[in-house]
């Protein structure tokens, strides 16, 4: 079980880093467009967001079961990325429309590096 738990996170992590980086890419382009992120944009963030924390419970499960990451530093960057998601994602919606596709094209850019640390944590 451990194993099987263990393999999901795994590939569903870089999964996750893929489509954080598109995001980031797509929210940098409403910035320097000076354009208001579109609706699709918004729930594709929302998705990233929920995607991040099935992660995070894959990621628990897996830590139930006895499987352990090499480095404890792997949770921190884990649970940074499941509360920074909709936290920045609150604060977004308080100004501008460029002020928004800042925030979540920074926030998207941000949790990319995470999840890379976390991957590269083992």
């Amino acid at each position: 079980m451990t194993a099987t738990l263990a393999f999901v996170h795994g590939v569903s992590a870089r999964a996750v880093l893929i489509f954080a980086v598109v995001l980031g890419v797509w929210g940098t382009y409403h910035y320097f467009r000076h354009a208001q992120v579109s609706g699709g944009f918004r729930s594709s963030y929302l998705i990233l967001a929920g995607l991040t924390a099935v992660q995070g419970l894959l990621g628990l499960g897996a830590f139930a079961f006895g499987g352990r990451p090499t480095v404890l530093l792997h949770i921190v960057y884990g649970v940074f990325a499941v509360l920074f998601l909709p936290g920045a994602y609150l604060w977004a919606h308080g100004g501008s429309h460029r002020r928004e596709a800042l925030i979540l094209a920074g926030a998207a850019w941000v949790v990319s590096v995470a999840f890379f640390r976390g991957i590269a944590t083992g």
